[in-house]
């Protein structure tokens, strides 16, 4: 395999704060050794959560083996998610904003047609749903442990606690129409045909709309690391790859 330099797109805080964390974590348990660094292997799993580089890949270049390429981002994802914030610790820093905006976006996964469960009717894809709050400018304030792809966004909302813990903080909440019923301080648009509707109420969607869509730019700050845009890996590591990059997200934009 050729091995070639490469650049990543990712501020040095990011690598900062891993790297300590990982210093520390080796203090912790007691290493003497191993084959990289603690800022080696941080850049090591910083380049797979952003450029989605397999383990293969990864290994050549760092010049160490496929395993322990694995155990090494491993071990550095779950230090992430460990640092990620907790639901109401999101809407404690939501509560000084004017509002939120909440939506729901789907993560593709590598599955076949069988995996009823992880399959959206609503994308025509398998994936994982994957909830995310977003201050009035779309920075992304926090992004939820992952569903099936099947489960809707209302129900997805409901299980995680959003609508009952921004309720409680009395943060005025801006989403679409998937959210149909969830009451507290959610806000819709109005419902129906677009010719039904009367100029009012198309006038109240359209601005609805126009505040709504800052939203779409957290989403694509969780996308925009490559690996959550193709997911290969088992279903049950990826609320842990969320949490991680989300801990990375928040670090680099304070």
């Amino acid at each position: 395999m050729l091995v070639y330099p490469s650049g990543l797109d990712v501020s040095s805080s990011a690598l900062r704060l891993l790297s300590t964390e990982l210093r520390r974590r080796r203090e912790e348990i007691g290493t003497r050794w191993r084959r990289l660094s603690t800022g080696r292997q941080a850049l090591l799993t910083l380049a797979h959560l952003r450029n989605g580089h397999p383990y293969a890949q990864l290994a050549a270049g760092f010049g160490i083996g496929t395993t322990t390429a694995y155990r090494y981002i491993t071990e550095a994802v779950e230090i992430l998610a460990a640092l990620a914030p907790s639901l109401a610790e999101a809407a404690r820093t939501a509560s000084a904003k004017a509002f939120v905006l909440l939506d729901g976006t789907l993560l593709p996964i590598d599955r076949i047609a069988a995996d009823r469960p992880f399959y959206s009717g609503k994308h025509k894809r398998h994936g994982m749903n994957v909830q995310v709050i977003a201050d009035p400018f779309g920075r992304l304030l926090w992004a939820s442990p992952a569903l099936p792809g099947s489960v809707h966004d209302i129900r997805a909302a409901r299980e995680h606690g959003i609508v009952e813990a921004l309720t409680e903080a009395r943060i005025p909440c801006w989403a679409d129409k998937g959210y149909r019923g969830a009451g507290g301080t959610v806000r819709i648009p109005r419902w129906g045909r677009w010719e039904t509707l009367s100029t009012g109420q198309q006038a109240v969607n359209r601005s609805h709309a126009k505040i709504r869509a800052l939203v779409e730019q957290a989403v694509a700050t969780l996308k925009s690391w490559r690996l959550l845009r193709k997911l290969r890996c088992s279903t049950t590591r990826i609320t842990s790859l969320v949490r991680a990059v989300l801990t990375l997200h928040l670090t680099s934009s304070n």
